[in-house]
């Protein structure tokens, strides 16, 4: 008797694991990619197919002239978390390695958002009120102003 209490404790414990795995499957399934809601490139995804792939092409462009500035901030970043890991901390090295790796990524990010605004320039009032709208989304809701105090 046992043993066909345990297995029926194992059965219901597994089911209990099964449900939850193919719910929370569901919902991942039916948010989409958790990432792609904070990408520029996310902001033109309501434009029409042919703007959307010219949207995304010449952003890839961007990245792909920058590929050295990239690769500049990606080893500016492996050498702050290698004197991280120091014995003793070099705080002016580390400050150094930072900014050369925040320089790196506002460098690209410029570049990026330049090419947004050469985009929207010779793209339709249609199309810009779509990325707004993406650009919006992307923001967050406004936050709400707190009601001032009378003195």
């Amino acid at each position: 008797m046992s043993t066909g209490r345990n297995l029926l404790i194992a059965s219901v414990v597994l089911n209990v694991f099964l449900a939850g795995a193919l719910a929370g499957g569901a919902v991942w399934i039916k948010r989409g990619k958790p990432a792609q809601g904070y990408s520029l490139e996310a902001a033109g995804g309501r434009l029409p197919d042919q703007q959307r792939t010219l949207f995304r092409k010449a952003l890839r462009e961007v990245r792909q002239e920058s590929r050295d500035v990239i690769r500049d901030g990606q080893q500016a970043r492996r050498e702050a978390a290698d004197l991280l890991r120091q014995p003793v901390l070099d705080t002016a090295a580390l400050a150094a390695a930072l900014e050369r790796a925040r320089n790196a990524d506002v460098t690209v990010r410029t570049r990026l958002e330049q090419r947004i605004i050469e985009f929207a320039a010779a793209g339709s009032a249609e199309d810009r009120s779509l990325l707004a709208e993406g650009l919006s989304r992307r923001a967050g809701p406004q936050p709400s102003t707190p009601p001032k105090k009378s003195p």
